[in-house]
């Protein structure tokens, strides 16, 4: 079931449940291609609706977000006070890198055609403004388990909790049912995992391969992503990780996204798994996956998609800088590969 909040701005469908397959658009806006994007980001609930009607059992569901780069490009006034590039991260044997993207397409339904067809329609109203700067298709495999093998994503936050801990609320009034969203492209070396033990595999993870069940070992990927705040209360993010791949190119991988109200949880799970703590130097799950894309977007509430704010020019103004208030109540991740344990996820 999807939660909203009970009052307030409508969020974009952030909180829909898991679907079987999804695509994942990211892209640049070429200069001069401001107002066609404009123009796109407001029929988008049209276009969803169109092309979901004729399959209510379907599920379709669009979140557009917004990267830090064009935000001023294509509105004015104020922005949302976390929204900012991602941040690259070097550790002592793995990188996290940052790429480019300025929009996020994040598409999702039961039936790939009908993802498929949302998506050709957004290319071709946005053909000549923007620049593909990644597309993959994902997936569900088998019990919701990721290529490694493991089940990936099911401790997400339900309920209440879902929405304390995706949606922003009055710490940034302005930007009230957005949520900030950092995806990842993460690329699995199969050969090299497969060929270690079952039981080294669920120490590196942190959780039996089979049952599922969380394994006490401070240095896996499940220990590295669980992050808590100052009162030792476990901070949660919402993930949709898919599998992805091409057998005949032996491309085999998960596509990380994470939702939540804050970005910073979330970038401290990524900061554990490539730069370390004091348990462990690294995520061991990087050693047999490489993070190929990083980007960090914001995803408006429907209600700013609805009417959207000037853009600068008619506005009359530069991008004002937005300044955060307070903190989040109950801002939260959970982490999975995505960042997150296994069975929260496999790739960061």
């Amino acid at each position: 079931m999807t939660v909203e909040p009970a009052t307030g701005p409508e969020p974009q469908p952030v909180l829909s449940p898991l679907t079987t397959v999804a695509i994942f658009l990211v892209a640049t806006v070429d200069e001069g291609g401001e107002q066609s994007v404009r123009e796109l980001l407001a029929d988008l609930p049209g276009l969803r609706r169109s092309y979901g009607f004729g399959a209510p059992d379907g599920r379709l569901s669009c979140v557009a977000a917004v990267g830090s780069e064009v935000w001023g490009r294509l509105f004015g006034g104020p922005r949302p006070a976390e929204l900012h590039p991602f941040e690259e991260l070097s550790g002592r044997r793995h990188r996290a890198v940052a790429t480019p993207g300025d929009l996020l397409f994040h598409i999702r339904a039961t039936r790939q055609d009908l993802c498929f067809g949302l998506a050709s329609e957004i290319m071709a109203r946005l053909r000549g403004s923007v620049t593909v700067a990644d597309e993959v298709q994902g997936f569900k495999y088998l019990d919701v388990r990721d290529l490694m093998g493991f089940v990936d994503g099911t401790e997400n936050p339900q309920g209440r909790a879902a929405v304390d801990a995706v949606l922003v609320a009055g710490e940034d009034a302005d930007f009230a049912g957005g949520s900030y969203v950092i995806v990842q492209k993460y690329l699995h070396d199969l050969d090299a995992w497969n060929a270690l033990p079952v039981e080294a595999q669920e120490k590196v993870i942190g959780r039996t391969k089979l049952t599922n069940v969380e394994l006490d070992e401070p240095t896996s990927h499940v220990s590295l992503n669980t992050v808590t705040d100052e009162d030792g209360g476990e901070r949660q993010i919402l993930r949709d990780n898919m599998p992805f791949g091409s057998p005949g190119r032996g491309e085999f991988g998960t596509y990380f996204i994470g939702y939540s109200r804050t970005p910073e949880v979330t970038e401290e799970m990524l900061r554990n798994m490539f730069l370390g703590t004091r348990d462990a130097t690294h995520d061991r799950i990087l050693d047999f996956s490489t993070a190929v894309t990083g980007t960090l977007f914001f995803a408006p509430s429907a209600d700013f998609l609805d009417d959207l704010p000037d853009p600068p020019a008619a506005a009359g103004e530069r991008p004002v800088p937005h300044t955060r208030t307070e903190s989040p109540e109950g801002a939260g991740a959970d982490g999975t590969l995505g960042i997150g344990d296994l069975n929260r996820s496999t790739a960061p």
